[in-house]
Formats: structure tokens, sequence, C-alpha cells
């Protein structure tokens, strides 16, 4: 089997997962988002009620620029920045999302393992990913080897951060459920669709883990067949 035949059996399958998972995050997120909170909370207010019973009063929640899911936790401004469309709107899928950002606020407060070594590791991790395509190029291009071994091992080092991220995100998910219902900010009904948004968000995480790992495998098999 030629090298892209390999290509195709591992990667063409996650391709398609990732592309699922992201149509069924889309359609469990839009699905959610017309259907209003019994409390009339907004997706800022539900983040708010849950900083602040937790002893976060003075963390900023800020209405970000962003596109719909581009909401997220910042560990070292100490910020939580949520879309249009879960910082304004009064609904079941606001609310989920902007629990989960919470979730990670409470993660570093309590000093979250997970979430302090995925936090060490971004710095790395952001150089590694946007240079070890370039190495490997190099290393192709020249005919040398120890380049190739030092862009798979680079490139590793991004795997090792979707790993990581991943109980990061289970965790968070997690304490988002706990907190909406301890609070009482979800009925039990709405605490169901909760559930879909975050377990439809989590599967993303999952399968551009499993994206990663398997090209890295890929790279890993191509290198030793030569």
């Amino acid at each position: 089997m030629g090298d892209w035949g390999l290509y195709i059996i591992l990667l063409v399958p996650t391709l398609l997962l990732g592309l699922g998972v992201q149509w069924w995050l889309k359609k469990t997120f839009d699905r959610y988002s017309h259907i209003d909170l019994v409390s009339g909370l907004t997706g800022a207010e539900v983040a708010r009620q849950i900083l602040d019973r937790n002893g976060l009063e003075e963390l900023p929640i800020d209405r970000a620029n962003g596109g719909a899911l581009s909401d997220n936790y910042d560990p070292r401004k100490r910020a939580l920045h949520l879309s249009p469309p879960v910082y304004e709107p009064k609904t079941v899928a606001a609310a989920a999302v902007a629990a989960h950002e919470s979730g990670h606020a409470l993660q570093h407060e309590a000093g979250y393992t997970a979430l302090r070594l995925r936090s060490a590791m971004f710095p790395v991790v952001a150089i590694a990913s946007s240079t070890w395509i370039w190495i490997l190029m190099a290393g192709v291009i020249l005919g040398a080897l120890n380049l190739i071994t030092i862009a798979i091992l680079v490139y590793a080092v991004a795997v090792a951060f979707h790993i990581v991220t991943l109980p990061v995100e289970f965790n968070a998910s997690r304490r988002a459920g706990q907190q909406l219902r301890s609070l009482g900010l979800v009925t039990t009904e709405e605490q169901a669709g909760v559930q879909k948004v975050l377990t439809a968000a989590a599967l993303t995480y999952v399968a551009g883990a499993l994206a990663a790992l398997t090209q890295l495998l890929y790279f890993v098999l191509a290198y030793l067949r030569d």
C-alpha cells in the first residue's frame, strides 16, 4: 500500500467524523437557541450568577466579537468572553455554553491540574503548531531524516495538547451541569437540553484529538516505511 492509500485509510474516516460532529453541534446549538429559559436569564446573567455564587464577583464577563461558539475563558487575563449568540439570548443553548465557560473559571480558581498543564503547554504548542509543517517540508525536500524526525516530535507536542484538552473540557461541562442544577438556573426539562448541547460540544474536542492523533500515526508509519 502506498502512502496515499495509507493516508486515505487513516485520515478520511476521522475527517468525515469531524465534519459530522461539527454538523451535529451546529444543529443542536441552533435547536436549543430557539428554546427560551423559564428563568428569563441571558447567557451573561447565567455566567454572572455562577461566578458570583463561587466567590468570583470581580471576574469580568465580556461580550466578544466572534461568531457562534467562539466563547472562551482566558486564564491569563482571568476574563470570560461570550459571543453574541450566548451573551444576550435567554435560551437553553446560551445557558449551556455560558455555564461551560464559567466552569473553566471555576477550574482556574480551584487549581485544576489539567487546566494548569494545558495553560503551561500553550506557549510551546503555539510555536509547535505553526512550525512543524515547515520542518517536515524541509526534511522531505532535502531528504533529511533528522529533520523529519524533529518535525514528527514537534507535531507530537501539539497532539499532546489536544489530549490534555479532553479532561479540561469534560470537567468544565460537568461543573456546568452541577452549577446549573444546584443553583436552580434551569428546570429539569431544560437540563436535558443543556446536556445535549454540552455533549455535542465535547465531541468536537474528541474528534479533533482523534484527527490529530491519527495524523501523527500516519507520519510515524510513513517515516518507518522509508
